[in-house]
């Protein structure tokens, strides 16, 4: 299966899906972290590349709850964030899942409300980060490991100037249920 993670530049997701035998690939305006298949560019210039499927995860800056109170401020920057999840969300690509937090694109976006809301701990990490997922082709992520515990690590998370990328990687526990279950999934489509 092909696969495009969207706006990843940790290579998480893509290399759960590589160790699966996929082949995927990474793309962000930022460079990778750790090696393996990477456009360093805008994902735009990669949707028109045929993908099984696309794992996307947006920029959640203008987007996320978190920072509602500067949306009044910064609708423009808003409006752009919103356009580009939606320009994703209708790329064609036959299978996606765009993971955001809560935020503007279930109320502001033609994405409207999530598919489902993940959190950390239901995949063996014992933390929260409400993680919304809309789904185009895909079943909902199922459970995998719940964790005891929930840690509020991400939200108390101290100031510095990585602290965006840092509260942005995707958990291992998520990107290998992602791989599992939904590689399995469109292997079997594509059988």
């Amino acid at each position: 299966m092909r696969v495009l993670v969207a706006c990843e530049f940790s290579g998480r997701v893509r290399d759960a899906f590589t160790k699966r035998g996929h082949y995927a690939m990474s793309c962000d305006l930022l460079p990778t972290e750790t090696p393996g298949p990477h456009y360093l560019g805008d994902v735009r210039d990669m949707l028109d590349v045929s993908w099984d499927l696309m794992v996307a995860h947006p920029p959640c800056t203008h987007l996320a709850s978190s920072g509602a109170r500067w949306w009044s401020a910064r609708q423009q920057e808003q409006a752009h964030a919103v356009q580009f999840a939606e320009i994703l969300w209708s790329s064609g690509i036959p299978r996606i899942a765009i993971e955001n937090p809560v935020g503007a694109l279930s109320t502001r976006s033609r994405l409207g409300k999530p598919t489902q809301i993940i959190q950390p701990w239901m995949f063996g990490h014992n933390e929260t980060k409400a993680t919304c997922l809309w789904l185009k082709g895909l079943p909902i992520l199922r459970a995998t490991n719940i964790a005891e515990g929930r840690d509020q690590r991400i939200h108390r998370m101290s100031a510095s100037k990585d602290r965006w990328k840092n509260r942005s990687r995707t958990y291992s526990g998520i990107a290998e249920a992602m791989a599992v279950q939904w590689g399995e999934l469109c292997q079997s489509y594509n059988a």
